[in-house]
């Protein structure tokens, strides 16, 4: 009888295929382990985006203690029609919307002046930055999110109408307005009153400061130093305006990845620090802060006396802390809108202008490419720029930060924008156009540009 010997081989892959068998289970259950312990990088930045992008749109942090319990602004958002809304910058969604209701505002078959409407907006979730509570058909609360003022639209259904861009500021936003528009100012009143030369002061007069900021812009500083109004704007040592509302332009919340400080004025602290003021201090949102900087009275009398560097609250009713890191990324992850070659941009002239920004113009000195900022501390005193220190002296860091340059050409074309806002350049947009920039840049420092050399520079900076 002949006996029969498997192949070492045949041997060997049958060990392996019942040792994988038996321990597959396991080993699977091993590597999930695993991966809960060590964390999966992919996944994790998947879960912050998705978490912080809802966080952006649609978290109020519970403000509507401030905006509905204190100053009764439900009524006033409940009274706009959707014309007012549209004039006063807010913006609406188009994808929040069916189909036959965006066919229907083609259509013009949307009555525009019937406050119904605006509800019916509201329910929908598609006033960008607004968030209404409904009780019984009837509008109860209102909050607002970081996209009231950090997002807009690409009005491809109408002006102030289409497809959502976050990140992007709303340059027709106007959120003093909007304030001023609340029943019961009182407690801003008081707030403000802090300050030793506002002592007097009444709803009449901070209604007609909130109504100066206009457009595109907000003083965040305001409820800390009460100062409403600079004085004098100077550039180069030139007073070019007197008593000019204090209020800035709202920054982009898109393209910072990579930088230190983020704010108009420097010293303020990253992204999330911002984050965590504005959700607190700005919105009135329930969280914790912290900036023992803001015990000077001197800088920040409202601060001190109101105690805002030391907000506290119970971690269990925190509407605000958890929220920073999927915040924070989500913001980081927004790229700047891209320049297109030949339409917002000449491209041969940009060639010739990214010479002169490395070169004669010298601005690569201070906006170093590819973060058109500068990496490390990244701001300057108003004298080394030749401005007023207005502004900067409101700012822990007592200077101006280096602005990112990416997506210049969003405001110099005036897209996603009424034309009556485009351009403004600087923190307090005085500047109108590039040119005008790029002229007192020529002057303050001497660069001696020609104005075929000017034009060439002003390419090159809408095409990054």
């Amino acid at each position: 009888m002949k006996l029969r010997y498997a192949s070492p081989l045949f041997l060997a892959a049958a060990v392996v295929l019942l040792t994988t068998a038996v321990a597959s289970p396991r080993a699977k259950h091993d590597a999930a382990t695993e991966s809960r312990f060590l964390g999966d990088a992919e996944e994790n930045a998947k879960q912050l985006i998705d978490q912080g992008r809802k966080i952006f749109r649609f978290d109020t942090y519970g403000d509507e203690a401030f905006w509905t319990d204190k100053l009764g602004i439900q009524q006033a958002v409940g009274s706009l029609t959707p014309r007012d809304a549209l004039a006063l910058g807010l913006k609406v969604d188009a994808e929040a919307l069916s189909p036959r209701i965006v066919e229907a505002i083609n259509g013009g078959k949307v009555n525009l002046d019937d406050p119904a409407v605006t509800l019916q907006l509201l329910e929908q979730n598609a006033v960008l930055g607004v968030v209404g509570s409904f009780e019984g058909g009837s509008l109860r609360k209102v909050g607002f999110t970081c996209a009231l003022c950090h997002s807009t639209v690409d009005d491809s259904v109408a002006p102030g109408i289409g497809k959502r861009i976050d990140g992007l500021a709303n340059r027709d936003l106007n959120v003093g307005a909007i304030i001023a528009a609340a029943p019961d100012l009182q407690p801003v009143v008081e707030l403000l009153r802090l300050a030793p030369q506002n002592s007097g002061i009444g709803a009449d007069d901070v209604r007609k400061v909130l109504e100066s900021w206009g457009p595109g812009k907000f003083d965040a500083e305001l409820f800390l130093d009460g100062k409403a109004f600079n004085p004098k704007q100077v550039t180069n040592g030139v007073v070019t305006a007197t008593n000019v509302s204090g209020a800035v332009l709202i920054p982009n919340a898109q393209g910072l990845s990579g930088h230190n400080l983020h704010t108009w004025t420097g010293g303020w602290g990253t992204v999330t620090y911002w984050n965590a003021f504005v959700a607190v201090n700005e919105l009135h949102g329930i969280g914790t802060f912290f900036d023992e900087r803001f015990d000077d009275a001197n800088q920040f009398p409202i601060a001190a006396a109101a105690k805002l560097g030391h907000v506290s609250v119970d971690p269990d009713e925190d509407q605000v802390t958890s929220k920073l890191a999927a915040l924070h990324f989500y913001q980081l992850a927004l790229p700047a809108v891209q320049p297109r070659p030949g339409t917002d941009f000449d491209p041969a002239a940009a060639a010739r202008g990214g010479e002169l920004f490395s070169g004669k113009a010298n601005c690569n000195s201070c906006h170093h490419k590819p973060l058109w900022t500068e990496p490390g501390w990244n701001q300057h005193s108003a004298d080394e720029l030749k401005i007023d220190g207005f502004e900067a002296d409101r700012a822990p860091g007592r200077a101006y930060r280096t602005m990112n340059l990416a997506g210049l050409f969003v405001r110099e074309r005036g897209l996603f924008m009424s034309p009556q806002n485009k351009g403004r350049f600087y923190h307090d947009g005085r500047f109108k156009e590039l040119l005008e920039l790029v002229d007192s840049y020529n002057e303050r420092f001497h660069l001696g540009l020609s104005d075929d050399e000017k034009k060439d520079l002003i390419e090159y900076l809408k095409s990054l």
